[in-house]
Formats: C-alpha cells, sequence, structure tokens
C-alpha cells in the first residue's frame, strides 16, 4: 500500500507539472514490444488521424517504451519514460499515472520496460470497439476499430511471424488492418525502435524512427520506408567499418544496403544510385579501383549529378587528390 500511495503521489506532482492536458481524439490500433534476443524495445501504429507518431509513440533506449492514444494525453509518454528511467516497472508507472489521471476513463496506454515487464489500460469510455491484449513482452491496444477481433488479431501476427522486432510489429499492424482496422479508415502511421542499452547518445540509439504523417496506403509507405532505413543502416555500418580499417566487413554492408533497394519498385533509382556511389568511393579508397568502376558507371547512369560532384571530393579528403584518377572515374 506505501509502493502504491508514492506512486500516485509521484505521478500527480508530475501530471501537475504538465499544466493543462489536451483531449486529441487519437483513436488507434498500436503495439510496444521488446525483442527477448536483441533487447530492442519500440512502438508501432497506424491510425486515421494526422501525424498519429508524433504524439503515440514513445521510446529511450535502456528504458522502454509508451504508446499514448484514445483521447490522447502525450504527458504519458514523457513522465512514462521518465519514470521507468528512475527505476520504476511499466506496470508500475502505468498504474500509478492512471490513477493520478481525472480522464482515465477515455485513455488508452501500454508501456513496456528494458526488463520486458509490461501492462496497458483501457479506459472503460474509449469509443469501441476497444480493447488490449497483454502477451511475453508485448502488448496490442486498440479503440475506435471496426470490430472487436483487431487486437487478437495482431497478437497472433506477431506471435507467428519470424524476424526482428520491426517485421514482426509491422506483421502486427498488417494483421490490424486485415480484419477491418480503425472505423473510420486509415491516414498516418509511425514506428520507432531503440536499442537494449542506451551510449549516451540517443541519436546513435534510434534504429527506426519513421513516421508516414499523411497517406491513403500509410502501412505500405511505412514498409518503404522501413525497407530504405535498413539499406541506410548498412551503409551507416560499412561507413564505421571504413573507419576501423575493417575493409572487407565494409564492402559487406554497402553491398547488403544495395540488395535491400535494388529493382524495388517502391524505390526510387537514385536512392540505389547513392548507395553504389559510395560504394565505390570506398572501392578507391581501397585502391581497389577496377572493382569500383562499374559502380561509378552504374550510378552516373541513373543519376548524371554524381559524375559532377566526383571532381570536388578530393578537396574534402573524400577522394585521392590524383586528377588522372578523377579523370579515369567520370570519363571524357
Amino acid at each position: 500500500m506505501k509502493r502504491i500511495l508514492t506512486l500516485l503521489f509521484f505521478s500527480s506532482s508530475l501530471f501537475a507539472q504538465q499544466g493543462p492536458r489536451p483531449l486529441r481524439p487519437v483513436n488507434t490500433f498500436s503495439i510496444v514490444a521488446r525483442d527477448p534476443v536483441t533487447g530492442d524495445m519500440g512502438v508501432a501504429v497506424q491510425s486515421h488521424w494526422f501525424s498519429v507518431g508524433s504524439i503515440v509513440t514513445w521510446a529511450e533506449a535502456g528504458v522502454g517504451a509508451v504508446a499514448t492514444q484514445s483521447f490522447v494525453d502525450p504527458s504519458y509518454g514523457k513522465l512514462g519514460l521518465e519514470m521507468m528511467r528512475s527505476g520504476r516497472s511499466a506496470p508500475e508507472t502505468l498504474k500509478g499515472l492512471v490513477l493520478a489521471d481525472e480522464g482515465r476513463d477515455v485513455r488508452q496506454v501500454a508501456m513496456i520496460d528494458a526488463q520486458g515487464r509490461v501492462d496497458a489500460y483501457t479506459g472503460a469510455k474509449d469509443i469501441q470497439a476497444a480493447g488490449h491484449h497483454v502477451g511475453n513482452q508485448y502488448s496490442v491496444e486498440a479503440n475506435l476499430m471496426s470490430n472487436d477481433k483487431v487486437w487478437p488479431a495482431m497478437a497472433a501476427a506477431y506471435e507467428s511471424t519470424k524476424g526482428d522486432l520491426a517485421t514482426r510489429m509491422l506483421a502486427a499492424l498488417d494483421a490490424a488492418q486485415s480484419v477491418g482496422g480503425d472505423i473510420r479508415g486509415r491516414q498516418s502511421a509511425a514506428i520507432i525502435i531503440v536499442k537494449a542499452k542506451s551510449s549516451g547518445k540517443p541519436w546513435e540509439d534510434r534504429i527506426f524512427d519513421l513516421r508516414v504523417d499523411d497517406s491513403p496506403e500509410p502501412l505500405k509507405e511505412l514498409r518503404r520506408l522501413v525497407t530504405l532505413q535498413r539499406a541506410y543502416n548498412h551503409m551507416n555500418a560499412g561507413d564505421l567499418a571504413t573507419e576501423k580499417k575493417d575493409n572487407e566487413g565494409a564492402l559487406r554492408e554497402y553491398a547488403a544496403a544495395e540488395q535491400l533497394v535494388a529493382g524495388v519498385p517502391e524505390i526510387q533509382p537514385s536512392r540505389y544510385a547513392e548507395m553504389m556511389y559510395w560504394h565505390a568511393v570506398a572501392l578507391v579508397n581501397m585502391k581497389r579501383v577496377d572493382e569500383s568502376m562499374p559502380l561509378f558507371q552504374k550510378a552516373f547512369k541513373i543519376e548524371p549529378g554524381w559524375r559532377t560532384l566526383t571532381p570536388r571530393l578530393p578537396k574534402s579528403g573524400l577522394l585521392p587528390d590524383d586528377p588522372k584518377l578523377i579523370q579515369k572515374i567520370v570519363g571524357e
């Protein structure tokens, strides 16, 4: 009892510090989850509401993740992360914040912490169909749905899908839509996934942080962006390997990035061209010029601007200051 009273006092004080709380009817379906293998945590969501990701999704590496929706109070995200960062579990945090919230009957919130402890809450006055399901290191929740099959379908899809956390979370969203989804239709979607442990550099701890603010097919667009993000994650890993003089590792990462986007109809060829171009630049700096030439030529064919850029790189130290080499790369 003493611990509950302490939580209630703490959360009431935090809510009071926030001032008036907005009421936004962000009726939607979402999932919060933790990968039991990697420890990565995240939130994924779709809604018929503009820019759902800007207020529903919250996550911090080494701390936890929060989805706050229905007549949404975004302070659940901020306060939830603060309380979990202070050492409280996700269930304790959620309970304390709900008890302190006079508008609890119209809220829907889910939280998971870095240890995989998870809980969810659906207010008694949430617009039906509304409900949630708490599973092993995940929770799915939905309100204003076309039917009550949505959150069970999400849970089944998440549990049965193989792959990394993003793959499984996207499967849950697709399952929700397949059985009816939001009764109003669809408009926006988002996904955020953070690493298990904090590096102290939040910009490096976010594996995915993607939003589709307005689209007739938000989940389709979100999948396209996830594919691109995976590719650029490989590019970043390749750059890091290059810095560490791991040439073969760098080339594997660059090749993996290109393989993800090559020939994908939804991804513009210019994205592929940029990946090939920087792969080629890396090869030149490894003194593997002959291997670089086909990649340069493919990139130039897709986007001629890369040819114009090339002579500018030696001054920035990104290519050797060798006019004959530069001429060989760009051609006549």
